[in-house]
Protein backbone atom coordinates (compact mmCIF):
# COMPACT_ATOMS: atom_id res chain seq x y z
CA UNK A 1 0.00 0.00 0.00
CA UNK A 2 2.72 2.14 -0.11
CA UNK A 3 2.04 5.29 -2.28
CA UNK A 4 -1.61 5.10 -1.48
CA UNK A 5 -3.79 7.23 1.17
CA UNK A 6 -6.43 5.38 2.57
CA UNK A 7 -8.99 7.32 5.19
CA UNK A 8 -8.81 5.98 8.31
CA UNK A 9 -11.08 6.60 11.34
CA UNK A 10 -9.14 9.70 12.25
CA UNK A 11 -8.63 10.65 8.79
CA UNK A 12 -10.28 14.14 6.77
CA UNK A 13 -12.30 14.99 10.08
CA UNK A 14 -14.42 12.35 10.13
CA UNK A 15 -16.73 12.45 13.27
CA UNK A 16 -18.59 9.55 14.28
CA UNK A 17 -22.09 10.50 13.49
CA UNK A 18 -24.91 8.10 15.98
CA UNK A 19 -27.09 6.70 13.36
CA UNK A 20 -25.64 7.00 10.17
CA UNK A 21 -26.00 3.71 8.16
CA UNK A 22 -22.85 0.92 8.10
CA UNK A 23 -22.19 0.61 4.29
CA UNK A 24 -19.55 -1.27 2.18
CA UNK A 25 -17.54 0.61 -0.47
CA UNK A 26 -15.93 -1.36 -2.98
CA UNK A 27 -13.50 0.36 -5.44
CA UNK A 28 -12.34 -1.87 -8.71
CA UNK A 29 -8.70 0.22 -10.03
CA UNK A 30 -6.48 -1.78 -12.36
CA UNK A 31 -4.41 -3.52 -10.20
CA UNK A 32 -6.59 -4.70 -7.46
CA UNK A 33 -10.24 -4.19 -5.56
CA UNK A 34 -10.15 -2.02 -2.54
CA UNK A 35 -12.74 -2.19 0.45
CA UNK A 36 -13.46 0.33 2.46
CA UNK A 37 -16.49 0.07 5.27
CA UNK A 38 -18.13 3.09 7.40
CA UNK A 39 -19.13 2.23 10.59
CA UNK A 40 -21.08 5.33 12.88
CA UNK A 41 -19.88 7.70 10.37
CA UNK A 42 -15.63 6.72 10.47
CA UNK A 43 -14.75 5.41 7.25
CA UNK A 44 -11.99 2.99 7.36
CA UNK A 45 -10.33 0.48 4.26
CA UNK A 46 -8.84 -2.37 4.50
CA UNK A 47 -4.85 -2.79 4.40
CA UNK A 48 -3.99 -4.52 0.89
CA UNK A 49 -5.99 -4.78 -2.25
CA UNK A 50 -7.86 -8.01 -3.84
CA UNK A 51 -6.80 -9.37 -6.56
CA UNK A 52 -3.63 -7.76 -6.69
CA UNK A 53 -2.23 -6.69 -10.08
CA UNK A 54 -5.85 -8.14 -11.47
CA UNK A 55 -7.72 -4.91 -13.02
CA UNK A 56 -11.20 -5.06 -11.52
CA UNK A 57 -13.96 -4.23 -13.90
CA UNK A 58 -16.91 -4.69 -12.29
CA UNK A 59 -18.77 -4.90 -8.88
CA UNK A 60 -21.58 -6.01 -8.04
CA UNK A 61 -22.82 -6.00 -4.04
CA UNK A 62 -25.96 -8.52 -3.65
CA UNK A 63 -28.40 -7.61 -0.71
CA UNK A 64 -30.91 -9.93 -1.82
CA UNK A 65 -30.20 -12.84 0.58
CA UNK A 66 -29.74 -13.38 4.42
CA UNK A 67 -26.20 -12.63 3.43
CA UNK A 68 -24.76 -10.40 1.32
CA UNK A 69 -22.76 -11.57 -1.46
CA UNK A 70 -20.04 -9.71 -3.31
CA UNK A 71 -19.06 -10.32 -6.78
CA UNK A 72 -16.33 -9.00 -9.00
CA UNK A 73 -15.14 -9.36 -12.28
CA UNK A 74 -10.96 -9.19 -12.59
CA UNK A 75 -8.79 -9.73 -14.85
CA UNK A 76 -5.18 -11.25 -14.46
CA UNK A 77 -2.51 -10.53 -17.91
CA UNK A 78 -1.49 -14.28 -16.70
CA UNK A 79 -4.44 -16.36 -16.23
CA UNK A 80 -7.42 -14.04 -17.89
CA UNK A 81 -10.47 -13.21 -16.84
CA UNK A 82 -12.70 -14.41 -14.41
CA UNK A 83 -15.95 -13.64 -11.68
CA UNK A 84 -15.04 -14.28 -8.04
CA UNK A 85 -17.74 -14.39 -5.42
CA UNK A 86 -17.30 -13.98 -1.46
CA UNK A 87 -20.11 -13.99 1.76
CA UNK A 88 -17.86 -12.30 3.66
CA UNK A 89 -17.98 -9.07 2.55
CA UNK A 90 -14.75 -9.64 0.69
CA UNK A 91 -13.03 -10.72 3.41
CA UNK A 92 -12.61 -14.30 1.57
CA UNK A 93 -12.58 -14.73 -1.87
CA UNK A 94 -13.97 -17.98 -3.32
CA UNK A 95 -13.28 -18.75 -7.87
CA UNK A 96 -15.18 -21.79 -9.48
CA UNK A 97 -13.67 -25.08 -10.50
CA UNK A 98 -14.87 -24.21 -14.20
CA UNK A 99 -15.12 -20.52 -15.70
CA UNK A 100 -17.92 -18.88 -14.66
CA UNK A 101 -18.42 -16.96 -17.79
CA UNK A 102 -16.88 -18.58 -21.06
CA UNK A 103 -18.35 -18.41 -24.57
CA UNK A 104 -19.19 -21.76 -26.20
CA UNK A 105 -17.11 -22.98 -28.66
CA UNK A 106 -19.69 -22.95 -31.50
CA UNK A 107 -19.71 -18.85 -31.40
CA UNK A 108 -16.01 -18.65 -32.13
CA UNK A 109 -15.08 -16.11 -28.89
CA UNK A 110 -13.44 -15.99 -26.48
CA UNK A 111 -13.66 -13.59 -23.28
CA UNK A 112 -11.86 -10.29 -22.83
CA UNK A 113 -13.47 -9.35 -19.73
CA UNK A 114 -16.60 -8.95 -17.82
CA UNK A 115 -17.97 -5.22 -17.75
CA UNK A 116 -21.17 -5.81 -15.72
CA UNK A 117 -22.23 -7.94 -12.77
CA UNK A 118 -25.76 -6.99 -11.79
CA UNK A 119 -28.48 -9.14 -9.48
CA UNK A 120 -31.80 -8.83 -10.95
CA UNK A 121 -34.40 -6.79 -9.54
CA UNK A 122 -37.09 -9.38 -9.52
CA UNK A 123 -35.52 -12.60 -9.23
CA UNK A 124 -33.77 -13.62 -6.22
CA UNK A 125 -30.80 -15.97 -7.33
CA UNK A 126 -30.62 -14.45 -10.69
CA UNK A 127 -27.36 -11.90 -11.72
CA UNK A 128 -26.55 -11.08 -15.17
CA UNK A 129 -23.36 -10.44 -16.74
CA UNK A 130 -22.49 -7.95 -19.01
CA UNK A 131 -19.04 -9.17 -21.21
CA UNK A 132 -16.63 -8.07 -23.92
CA UNK A 133 -17.25 -9.28 -26.64
CA UNK A 134 -20.24 -7.88 -26.31
CA UNK A 135 -22.63 -10.09 -24.69
CA UNK A 136 -25.11 -11.26 -21.88
CA UNK A 137 -25.07 -13.70 -19.52
CA UNK A 138 -27.34 -15.00 -17.02
CA UNK A 139 -26.81 -17.05 -13.61
CA UNK A 140 -29.25 -18.99 -11.69
CA UNK A 141 -27.21 -19.32 -8.58
CA UNK A 142 -26.05 -15.89 -7.41
CA UNK A 143 -23.14 -15.78 -10.09
CA UNK A 144 -21.36 -19.21 -9.30
CA UNK A 145 -22.04 -20.13 -13.29
CA UNK A 146 -23.35 -17.97 -16.56
CA UNK A 147 -25.34 -19.26 -19.40
CA UNK A 148 -25.23 -16.90 -22.84
CA UNK A 149 -28.29 -14.97 -23.69
CA UNK A 150 -28.23 -16.63 -26.98
CA UNK A 151 -30.68 -14.33 -28.78
CA UNK A 152 -28.79 -11.22 -28.45
CA UNK A 153 -25.43 -12.64 -29.51
CA UNK A 154 -27.18 -13.35 -32.76
CA UNK A 155 -29.07 -10.65 -33.22
CA UNK A 156 -29.35 -9.63 -36.69
CA UNK A 157 -27.72 -6.54 -36.26
CA UNK A 158 -24.62 -7.65 -34.90
CA UNK A 159 -22.42 -8.27 -37.70
CA UNK A 160 -22.99 -4.40 -37.79
CA UNK A 161 -22.00 -3.16 -34.56
CA UNK A 162 -18.49 -1.70 -34.60
CA UNK A 163 -16.40 -1.62 -31.18
CA UNK A 164 -15.83 1.27 -28.98
CA UNK A 165 -12.51 3.50 -28.18
CA UNK A 166 -12.70 0.75 -25.13
CA UNK A 167 -13.54 -2.11 -26.92
CA UNK A 168 -16.81 -4.08 -27.86
CA UNK A 169 -18.45 -4.12 -24.25
CA UNK A 170 -21.77 -4.68 -23.19
CA UNK A 171 -21.52 -2.53 -19.98
CA UNK A 172 -25.02 -1.61 -18.73
CA UNK A 173 -27.42 -3.82 -17.46
CA UNK A 174 -31.19 -3.03 -16.04
CA UNK A 175 -33.91 -4.97 -14.71
CA UNK A 176 -37.40 -4.32 -13.62
CA UNK A 177 -38.86 -5.14 -9.98
CA UNK A 178 -42.50 -5.38 -11.75
CA UNK A 179 -41.94 -7.72 -14.59
CA UNK A 180 -38.09 -10.52 -14.39
CA UNK A 181 -38.98 -10.87 -18.36
CA UNK A 182 -37.88 -6.87 -18.60
CA UNK A 183 -33.94 -5.95 -19.43
CA UNK A 184 -32.49 -3.31 -21.34
CA UNK A 185 -28.92 -3.53 -21.64
CA UNK A 186 -26.18 -0.99 -23.64
CA UNK A 187 -23.57 -2.07 -25.69
CA UNK A 188 -20.61 0.71 -26.66
CA UNK A 189 -21.11 1.29 -29.78
CA UNK A 190 -24.38 -0.50 -30.44
CA UNK A 191 -26.54 1.52 -28.51
CA UNK A 192 -29.67 0.15 -26.16
CA UNK A 193 -31.83 -2.86 -26.71
CA UNK A 194 -34.44 -3.65 -25.02
CA UNK A 195 -36.42 -7.29 -24.31
CA UNK A 196 -39.76 -7.97 -22.46
CA UNK A 197 -39.79 -11.81 -23.35
CA UNK A 198 -37.41 -12.78 -20.69
CA UNK A 199 -34.11 -12.57 -23.48
CA UNK A 200 -35.80 -14.52 -26.14
CA UNK A 201 -35.84 -11.01 -28.84
CA UNK A 202 -34.47 -7.76 -28.74
CA UNK A 203 -35.20 -4.72 -30.20
CA UNK A 204 -32.87 -1.56 -30.61
CA UNK A 205 -34.26 0.95 -27.76
CA UNK A 206 -32.43 4.17 -29.71
CA UNK A 207 -34.93 6.77 -30.90
CA UNK A 208 -34.14 10.11 -29.86
CA UNK A 209 -30.26 9.52 -29.28
CA UNK A 210 -27.71 11.29 -31.66
CA UNK A 211 -25.04 9.58 -33.00
CA UNK A 212 -22.91 12.41 -34.05
CA UNK A 213 -19.85 10.60 -35.57
CA UNK A 214 -22.06 8.99 -37.60
CA UNK A 215 -23.23 9.84 -41.73
CA UNK A 216 -26.56 9.35 -40.30
CA UNK A 217 -26.25 10.49 -36.72
CA UNK A 218 -30.23 9.29 -36.35
CA UNK A 219 -29.73 5.53 -36.97
CA UNK A 220 -31.97 2.42 -35.58
CA UNK A 221 -28.40 1.21 -33.86
CA UNK A 222 -24.86 1.87 -33.68
CA UNK A 223 -24.90 4.65 -30.80
CA UNK A 224 -21.89 5.30 -28.49
CA UNK A 225 -24.12 4.91 -25.24
CA UNK A 226 -21.70 5.61 -22.06
CA UNK A 227 -24.10 4.82 -19.17
CA UNK A 228 -27.83 4.14 -18.38
CA UNK A 229 -29.41 4.87 -14.81
CA UNK A 230 -33.21 4.00 -13.95
CA UNK A 231 -35.34 6.23 -11.88
CA UNK A 232 -35.65 5.55 -8.06
CA UNK A 233 -39.44 6.31 -7.89
CA UNK A 234 -40.56 5.55 -11.90
CA UNK A 235 -38.59 2.84 -13.17
CA UNK A 236 -39.63 3.53 -16.56
CA UNK A 237 -37.81 7.02 -16.47
CA UNK A 238 -34.34 6.40 -17.55
CA UNK A 239 -31.17 8.31 -17.82
CA UNK A 240 -28.52 7.69 -20.17
CA UNK A 241 -25.52 9.21 -20.88
CA UNK A 242 -24.36 9.54 -24.32
CA UNK A 243 -21.02 10.04 -26.16
CA UNK A 244 -21.90 13.51 -26.73
CA UNK A 245 -25.55 13.86 -25.09
CA UNK A 246 -27.57 13.51 -21.75
CA UNK A 247 -31.14 12.29 -22.48
CA UNK A 248 -34.31 11.31 -20.82
CA UNK A 249 -37.12 8.24 -21.77
CA UNK A 250 -40.46 8.19 -19.76
CA UNK A 251 -41.16 5.14 -21.89
CA UNK A 252 -38.51 2.08 -20.99
CA UNK A 253 -35.95 3.52 -23.45
CA UNK A 254 -38.88 3.79 -26.52
CA UNK A 255 -38.26 7.35 -26.96
CA UNK A 256 -35.07 9.33 -25.61
CA UNK A 257 -35.13 13.07 -24.90
CA UNK A 258 -32.62 15.83 -24.88
CA UNK A 259 -31.94 16.81 -21.07
CA UNK A 260 -28.48 18.23 -21.61
CA UNK A 261 -29.02 22.18 -21.33
CA UNK A 262 -27.61 23.26 -18.36
CA UNK A 263 -24.97 21.17 -17.90
CA UNK A 264 -20.91 22.57 -18.97
CA UNK A 265 -20.43 19.75 -21.32
CA UNK A 266 -22.95 16.81 -22.76
CA UNK A 267 -20.06 14.27 -22.97
CA UNK A 268 -18.85 12.20 -20.04
CA UNK A 269 -19.30 8.39 -19.37
CA UNK A 270 -20.99 8.35 -16.10
CA UNK A 271 -24.38 8.40 -14.55
CA UNK A 272 -26.39 7.50 -11.43
CA UNK A 273 -29.80 7.83 -9.72
CA UNK A 274 -30.35 8.98 -6.22
CA UNK A 275 -31.27 5.72 -4.82
CA UNK A 276 -35.06 6.87 -3.31
CA UNK A 277 -35.62 10.38 -4.35
CA UNK A 278 -37.66 10.37 -7.75
CA UNK A 279 -36.30 12.86 -10.64
CA UNK A 280 -32.79 12.64 -9.37
CA UNK A 281 -29.94 11.65 -10.56
CA UNK A 282 -26.16 12.63 -11.17
CA UNK A 283 -23.53 12.48 -14.30
CA UNK A 284 -20.23 13.70 -14.38
CA UNK A 285 -19.17 16.21 -17.84
CA UNK A 286 -16.06 15.63 -19.36
CA UNK A 287 -14.62 18.42 -21.87
CA UNK A 288 -14.79 16.59 -24.97
CA UNK A 289 -13.68 13.10 -26.29
CA UNK A 290 -10.78 14.47 -27.54
CA UNK A 291 -9.87 16.62 -24.57
CA UNK A 292 -10.81 13.69 -21.40
CA UNK A 293 -10.80 15.68 -18.30
CA UNK A 294 -13.54 17.33 -16.20
CA UNK A 295 -15.31 20.04 -18.30
CA UNK A 296 -13.95 23.56 -17.40
CA UNK A 297 -11.31 21.37 -15.64
CA UNK A 298 -13.33 21.50 -12.54
CA UNK A 299 -13.97 18.02 -10.65
CA UNK A 300 -17.81 18.55 -10.21
CA UNK A 301 -21.13 16.03 -10.02
CA UNK A 302 -23.86 18.03 -11.54
CA UNK A 303 -27.29 16.61 -10.17
CA UNK A 304 -30.49 17.40 -11.76
CA UNK A 305 -33.68 17.27 -9.08
CA UNK A 306 -36.46 17.82 -11.87
CA UNK A 307 -35.89 15.00 -14.01
CA UNK A 308 -33.09 16.99 -16.04
CA UNK A 309 -34.83 20.34 -16.47
CA UNK A 310 -31.97 21.84 -14.82
CA UNK A 311 -28.68 21.27 -13.39
CA UNK A 312 -26.74 22.08 -10.25
CA UNK A 313 -22.54 21.69 -9.60
CA UNK A 314 -21.97 19.84 -6.35
CA UNK A 315 -18.69 21.25 -5.24
CA UNK A 316 -18.50 21.32 -1.86
CA UNK A 317 -15.37 19.89 -0.72
CA UNK A 318 -14.48 18.85 -4.43
CA UNK A 319 -10.89 20.13 -5.18
CA UNK A 320 -11.02 23.97 -6.28
CA UNK A 321 -8.04 24.33 -8.57
CA UNK A 322 -7.49 22.75 -12.08
CA UNK A 323 -8.24 19.09 -11.92
CA UNK A 324 -7.51 16.48 -14.44
CA UNK A 325 -9.13 12.97 -13.10
CA UNK A 326 -11.48 11.95 -15.52
CA UNK A 327 -14.69 9.20 -13.62
CA UNK A 328 -15.47 5.99 -15.74
CA UNK A 329 -18.71 4.62 -16.86
CA UNK A 330 -19.10 2.56 -13.82
CA UNK A 331 -16.88 4.62 -11.34
CA UNK A 332 -19.96 6.82 -9.88
CA UNK A 333 -22.78 5.39 -7.67
CA UNK A 334 -25.13 5.78 -4.99
CA UNK A 335 -25.76 3.59 -1.93
CA UNK A 336 -29.66 2.79 -0.44
CA UNK A 337 -28.83 5.35 2.83
CA UNK A 338 -30.94 7.94 3.36
CA UNK A 339 -29.57 10.51 2.57
CA UNK A 340 -28.11 9.02 0.19
CA UNK A 341 -24.05 8.05 0.03
CA UNK A 342 -22.62 9.17 -3.47
CA UNK A 343 -19.57 7.80 -4.22
CA UNK A 344 -17.00 8.16 -7.21
CA UNK A 345 -13.06 7.44 -7.98
CA UNK A 346 -11.33 8.72 -11.24
CA UNK A 347 -8.31 7.99 -13.21
CA UNK A 348 -5.89 10.07 -10.95
CA UNK A 349 -6.64 7.23 -8.05
CA UNK A 350 -9.05 9.60 -6.06
CA UNK A 351 -12.12 8.42 -4.40
CA UNK A 352 -14.62 11.07 -3.16
CA UNK A 353 -17.91 10.26 -1.12
CA UNK A 354 -20.89 12.00 0.08
CA UNK A 355 -23.00 11.18 3.08
CA UNK A 356 -25.81 14.26 2.10
CA UNK A 357 -27.19 13.36 -1.47
CA UNK A 358 -23.72 15.22 -2.53
CA UNK A 359 -24.09 18.50 -0.81
CA UNK A 360 -20.98 17.90 0.52
CA UNK A 361 -18.10 15.75 0.24
CA UNK A 362 -14.45 14.70 1.52
CA UNK A 363 -12.04 13.07 -0.21
CA UNK A 364 -11.60 8.82 0.99
CA UNK A 365 -8.39 7.73 -1.20
CA UNK A 366 -5.62 9.29 -2.91
CA UNK A 367 -2.59 7.59 -5.40
CA UNK A 368 -4.53 4.29 -5.84
CA UNK A 369 -4.16 2.60 -9.34
CA UNK A 370 -6.67 4.00 -12.27
CA UNK A 371 -10.34 3.32 -10.59
CA UNK A 372 -12.79 1.88 -12.85
CA UNK A 373 -15.59 0.95 -11.12
CA UNK A 374 -17.27 2.23 -7.61
CA UNK A 375 -19.64 0.10 -6.13
CA UNK A 376 -21.31 0.71 -2.37
CA UNK A 377 -24.26 -0.36 -0.36
CA UNK A 378 -25.66 -0.36 2.81
CA UNK A 379 -25.07 -3.40 5.01
CA UNK A 380 -25.81 -4.92 8.41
Amino acid sequence: MAGCRLARTQDNDVAEVVGMADVLLTVGTRKGLFIGRRRGGAWEFDESPYFNAQAVYSVAIDTRGERPRLLAGGDSAHWGPSVFHSDDLGRTWAEPARPAVKFPKDTGASLERVWQLHPAAAEPDVVYAGTEPAALYRSEDRGESFELVRPLWEHPTRSQWVPGGGGEGLHTILTDQRDPRAVTVAVSTAGVFRTDDGGASWAPSNSGVSAVFLPDPNPEFGQCVHKIAQDAVTPDRLYLQNHWGVYRSDDAGGQWTDIGEGLPSTFGFAAAAHPHRGDTAYVFPINADADRVPAGRRCRVYRTADAGKSWEPLAAGLPAEDHYGTVLRDALCTDGADPAGVYFGNRNGEVYASSDDGDSWQQLASHLPDVLCVRAAVVD
